[in-house]
């Protein structure tokens, strides 16, 4: 029997609020919330903006892992590539993200602007300009 499964990278955000940020992104993103789970203090949640899924879930120091709010730089950026990057940078804008650089026509090929969320993921909102 064949498997149909399909490789893909599912990123997991580690805040220190799962319930807030999953809030966060439904508003900033229009993310749908389709799994979720809360057990011994622990939230953790699967999300979808469109096709592109992501997981949200509390830190757990004793699993080593934190929100990049209790560390000094990021080694990861999420990039949130849509049909309308200047509508979805708006609508994040509008919930509360901030701008590091707008949404703007890149060198590189991708209209594309940088952001931090409220709990430190830093996400770069853009589409191929190919």
């Amino acid at each position: 029997m064949e498997n149909n499964f399909k490789a893909h990278i599912l990123p997991t955000l580690t805040v220190n609020n799962a319930l807030v940020a999953i809030a966060f992104y439904q508003q900033a993103f229009g993310a749908k919330a389709l799994t979720g789970n809360t057990a011994e203090g622990h939230t953790v949640g699967v999300l979808a903006v469109n096709e592109a899924l992501f997981v949200v879930a509390d830190e757990s120091p004793e699993n080593g892992t934190t929100g990049p709010d209790k560390q000094t730089g990021v080694s990861v950026r999420i990039g949130l590539m849509v049909s309308d990057p200047d509508a979805v940078a708006k609508q994040a804008v509008d919930a509360g993200i901030t701008t590091v650089y707008p949404v703007a026509d890149q060198d590189y090929g991708y209209r594309l602007g940088h952001f931090i969320d409220p709990f430190g993921h830093h996400w770069e909102i853009g589409k191929p300009l190919f």
